[in-house]
Order: structure tokens, then sequence, then C-alpha cells
């Protein structure tokens, strides 16, 4: 009984040292070293125009940021730009981009890249495709008729007969 108390109180004394929880909605905003000079950036250019053929908008602020883009609607809006501004390291990051019927596709010096196809990926892509060029569709269902050999070996085989054991009755 004297353990159990003691147990006890050494478990309140080792959560009253213990931080408090706080909600994060209550816990102290991170604010990124450069949030105050970028929220009050003054606008140095700004130029906005659209017309018939399309749009163009451009603009710089005071510290550092330029966005420059110019559509127009064709199947769609196609539309060609770029940004770039300074990041908290001090580094100037520039992305240049298109967004078009295949997609918004950005490129830049700092963004990742696909890793290369692996070989083997690359040979079966290869072959799906001259499947495709010769008339041979494969949509990943199972047919019987893909698989002679096997699946007639497979349909005539016959599981040997399970037969429950002969048990000798039990004399007492």
């Amino acid at each position: 009984m004297k353990l159990i108390i003691l147990a006890a109180v050494i478990g309140a004394c080792a959560a009253g040292a213990l931080p408090g929880y706080v909600a994060p909605q209550y816990r102290g905003y991170y604010e990124r070293p450069r949030a105050a000079l970028e929220r009050n950036a003054a606008i140095i250019r700004s130029v906005s125009d659209v017309n018939e053929q399309g749009y163009h908008f451009a603009y710089d602020t005071e510290n550092g940021i330029q966005a420059e883009e110019t559509g127009r609607e064709a199947n769609g809006i196609q539309a060609a730009g770029g940004y770039s501004y300074t990041g908290d390291d001090g580094q100037l990051y520039s992305v240049r981009y298109t967004a078009d019927s295949n997609g918004f596709q950005a490129q830049g010096a700092h963004l990742p890249t696909a890793p290369p196809v692996p070989e083997a990926i690359a040979k079966a892509l290869q072959e799906n495709a001259r499947d495709e060029a010769n008339g041979i569709f494969d949509d990943g269902s199972y047919h019987a008729g893909k698989y002679d050999s096997g699946v007639f070996a497979a349909r005539t085989y016959a599981p040997p007969r399970l037969v429950a054991p002969f048990r000798k009755p039990y004399y007492f």
C-alpha cells in the first residue's frame, strides 16, 4: 500500500513539472525574419493592360519582389510569366512558368525535378507502346485466353478429395 501511495506522489510531482498543453490557437506566433519588411513594402511599378488579344500585368515592389504575366484566350487561357523574390536566406529565387492545356509548368533552379525513369519501367513503356501499335491492348484485367498453357493445366488439375480419416471406436 505504501508503494502505491509513493508511486502516486512521484507521478503527481512529475506531472506538475511538465509544461502544460497549450492549444495551437493560443501559442506564440512565429514570424519569418522578412515578414515585417514584406508587409510594408511599397509598389514601385505596376502595369496592367487588358484588351481583345489578351492581358499583361507586371509589378515591382521595394523589397525586390517582381512579377510579370502575359496571357490570351485560346482553348482556355494560355499564360506565360514569372516572378522572383528574395528568400529568408537572402538568396534570389526566380520562377518562369507557362500555363495552358498542358497544365501549369514551372521552371526554376531551386525547384525539385523528377528522378530519371528506371530502365525496367522505360522498357515496359516501350513494350506497351509497341503492343498498342500492333493492336494489342492490355487494360490490366484478367482474360483466360492470355495464359493458355497455365490455364489449361490449372483447369485440368483435380485437387485430391479430402476424406475424414477412419477412427477406431474407443473401447472402455
